[in-house]
């Protein structure tokens, strides 16, 4: 069998892993397996950027982070759009794919990735999706790989601010990676015992986080941490359209929520609130346990759908097992959290508050 391989979008701390698990799954039950690696994501597969890869270029990255075949972002919105020079990039996927003479195409990405393997499905390619992203927030898999590695890496930083913070009696902001959903955030926050977590998929009322800042203060508690992410937005914003949300924060000039949010906490209290954003820390390092062994189970499950060829799935971890999960059900589709889960519920149990 001859099998190409990718990795799209940002990377994250389990890619090698995940590749690693492919490949050697395959490795171990064929005797005559080919594998091509392309590099730097999609844009690789569109200018036939390639190499033959071998068993020794697996060995030993199973810890590695990042990606050792090297990724680009390429959304999905100009996929069918030319390039610079006129290339039809769908036509020029398709021709490399051919070309190789490919029986599949494992692509390991996250959901703009995910939308374009399944555009390469419906172009009649023989594709397998692994699902990658530290926002865990792929639809159709309970877990995907590098977003507990993250969590590690954010709940590491704000123990640290724990301690500055609880020291000098302030109110420290950390920023947690996440754009569109809260995952990342919930979990680092709870783990890491804020006081106060503000998530995308619950907009927050600025008078609610000052009644909780003034709540610890009436404790006896002079220290307040919040774990905010980055797509966290308040309940006015939440009613703009788009284009008057970017006017409205292009005219603020804000780096981020984060420091917005520090700026109206020191308005309303007359306390300085400091600002940490972990930022590309996030998604580097190690792949955790967690992660390693998630990986080598999803890897080993996307090798024996290849050997029974079973395309046109994303590999999936659904309550504790491996499935496949076909992609033309799940692309283009975003998992949030549910602001009614019970994991909120349990979090405002114990006295967090999510700013509604």
């Amino acid at each position: 069998m001859r099998i190409g391989m990718l990795t799209s979008g940002g990377d994250c701390q389990a890619l090698n892993a995940t590749m690693r698990g492919v490949v050697k799954g395959l490795f171990e039950k064929l005797d005559d397996v080919e594998v091509y690696g392309f590099y730097d994501g999609y844009k690789g597969l569109i200018y036939g950027n390639y190499r033959l890869l071998t068993s020794t270029d697996f060995s030993g990255i199973l810890t590695k982070g990042g990606t050792i075949l090297g990724t680009s972002r390429q959304p999905f919105k100009l996929m069918r759009e030319p390039d610079e020079n006129g290339l039809d990039k769908v036509k020029a996927m398709k021709d490399n794919y051919y070309k190789l003479n490919l029986d599949c195409l494992v692509i390991l990405g996250g959901n703009g990735t995910q939308k374009t393997a399944n555009l390469l499905r419906e172009e009649g390619l023989n594709i397998i999706h692994m699902p990658k992203t530290i926002d865990n927030d792929i639809y159709g898999t309970d877990m995907t790989f590098g977003f507990y590695s993250a969590i590690n890496i954010a709940t590491d930083a704000i123990d640290c601010i724990h301690t500055t913070a609880a020291s000098h009696n302030r109110i420290f902001i950390v920023e947690v990676m996440g754009h569109k959903v809260g995952w990342l955030t919930l979990y680092a926050g709870i783990a890491s015992g804020a006081d106060i977590i503000l998530l995308p998929e619950i907009p927050y009322d600025d008078k609610k986080i000052i009644e909780a800042i003034q709540k610890r203060k009436k404790a006896g508690k002079g220290f307040t941490i919040l774990a905010v992410a980055e797509g966290a937005i308040s309940k006015k914003e939440a009613k703009l359209s788009k284009k008057d949300l970017k006017k409205k924060r292009l005219k603020e000039n804000y780096p981020s929520v984060a420091y917005k949010i520090a700026d109206m906490i020191r308005m309303e209290t007359g306390s300085e609130a400091r600002v940490t954003v972990p930022g590309h820390t996030q998604r580097g390092g190690s792949p955790c346990p967690y992660d390693r062994i998630l990986s080598t189970r999803l890897g080993a499950a996307a090798a024996q759908a290849i050997i029974d060829r079973n395309y046109g799935n994303m590999v999936a971890m659904i309550n504790g097992e491996t499935e496949l999960v076909p992609l033309a059900e799940v692309a283009g589709k975003l998992k949030v959290v549910d602001p009614n889960c019970k994991m909120i519920q349990e979090a405002k149990a114990i006295g967090i508050s999510f700013g509604d």
